[in-house]
C-alpha cells in the first residue's frame, strides 16, 4: 500500500515555524497547494478587510505615474492589481512587476488581470503602457538589476521568507535612492482582550473553515496563526528596515492592530 505524503506542518514544527531548517521548501509546497482557493479564503477570513489593507499600502507608497513598481510575494496579484489599475486607468507610463516564489500562484494572477481588463474593455483604450509582468523569483535574490525601481512592496509575505533581513536588504538593492519600501503584514493586537479574541478566532476557527474550503493537506492554515504569533514584533521589523539602510521608517497599525503597514525610504 502506497504511503501518503506527510503534511508540511505538524504540531512539533509549528512550535516555531520560522526556525524549521527547510522552511523555504515547506512554504513553497504549502502555497502551491492552496493557490486555487487563496483569494476566497483571504476575503472570507479577513472579513473582507484584506482589500482595504492593500488600498492603504498603495496610498502609503505614494506611487507616481512614471514609477517602476515591484510587488514581491505577489501571490494571486491582489496588491499588484491595485498598483497597476490605480496608476494605469489613464495612459500613464508606470510599469508594475509581480514576483512570487510559488509558480502556481502566477497563472492565477495573470488570468485575474486578463479577466478584469476584458470586463472593463480597458484594452481597447490603453495607449502607452503594457500589461504587468509576473515572474517567479525568491525575495532574497530578486531577478532584477540594482537600483531599477521606485517602489517595492510585499504583502503578507515577509514572515514566510527564510531570512527576512536578507530579503529587506535585497529590496534596498533594487530600489533607487528615494524609493519606498512597503511591508504589509499581520500583527498581534496590543489590547489583552482583543488579543485573546483574535487568537481564539485565528487558532480555533480559521484553521478549520479555511482547510474545509481549500481541501488543504499541508497544514497551511495551522501554519498561518503560528507564523504570526512567533514572528518578530513591530519594533524588530522597524529595526531590520533601519539596519538594511532605510530611513523615515514608520508603522501604521490597522483594524485594532491585526495588520500593520511599514514604510521606509531607501537612502
Amino acid at each position: 500500500m502506497a504511503q501518503t505524503e506527510p503534511t508540511a506542518w505538524n504540531d512539533d514544527l509549528l512550535k516555531n515555524p520560522h526556525a524549521v531548517a527547510d522552511k523555504r521548501r515547506r512554504v513553497q509546497q504549502m502555497f502551491a497547494a492552496i493557490a486555487p482557493s487563496y483569494d476566497l479564503n483571504n476575503r472570507l477570513h479577513s472579513l473582507w478587510r484584506d482589500q482595504a489593507w492593500r488600498r492603504k499600502a498603495v496610498e502609503l507608497a505614494q506611487p507616481k505615474k512614471t514609477d517602476r513598481i515591484v510587488d514581491v510575494a505577489c501571490g494571486t496579484g491582489d496588491l499588484t492589481w491595485k498598483f497597476f489599475f490605480q496608476l494605469n486607468h489613464e495612459p500613464y507610463l508606470a510599469k508594475v512587476t509581480g514576483i512570487d516564489f510559488t509558480y502556481e500562484m502566477l497563472p492565477i494572477a495573470t488570468e485575474k488581470f486578463c479577466k478584469t481588463t476584458r470586463e472593463l474593455e480597458w484594452k481597447r483604450t490603453r495607449r502607452s503602457f503594457s500589461d504587468p509582468r509576473f515572474l517567479q523569483g525568491d525575495a532574497q535574490s530578486l531577478p532584477l538589476p540594482d537600483a531599477c525601481c521606485d517602489v517595492v512592496s510585499i504583502a503578507f509575505g515577509i514572515r514566510n521568507v527564510a531570512d527576512p533581513l536578507a530579503a529587506i536588504r535585497e529590496f534596498k538593492r533594487v530600489l533607487r535612492p528615494g524609493g519606498r519600501l512597503i511591508i504589509l503584514e499581520f500583527s498581534l493586537p496590543t489590547n489583552p482582550l482583543l488579543l485573546a479574541m483574535y487568537n481564539f478566532y485565528f487558532r480555533k476557527i480559521l484553521p478549520r473553515t479555511a482547510t474545509l474550503i481549500s481541501g488543504d493537506k499541508t497544514g497551511a492554515y495551522k501554519y498561518l496563526p503560528e507564523s504570526v504569533n512567533t514572528f518578530i514584533g513591530r519594533k524588530q521589523m522597524m529595526g531590520m528596515m533601519t539596519t538594511a539602510g532605510f530611513t523615515s521608517v514608520e508603522q501604521f497599525p490597522m483594524t485594532f492592530g491585526v495588520c500593520v503597514c511599514y514604510r521606509g525610504v531607501a537612502q
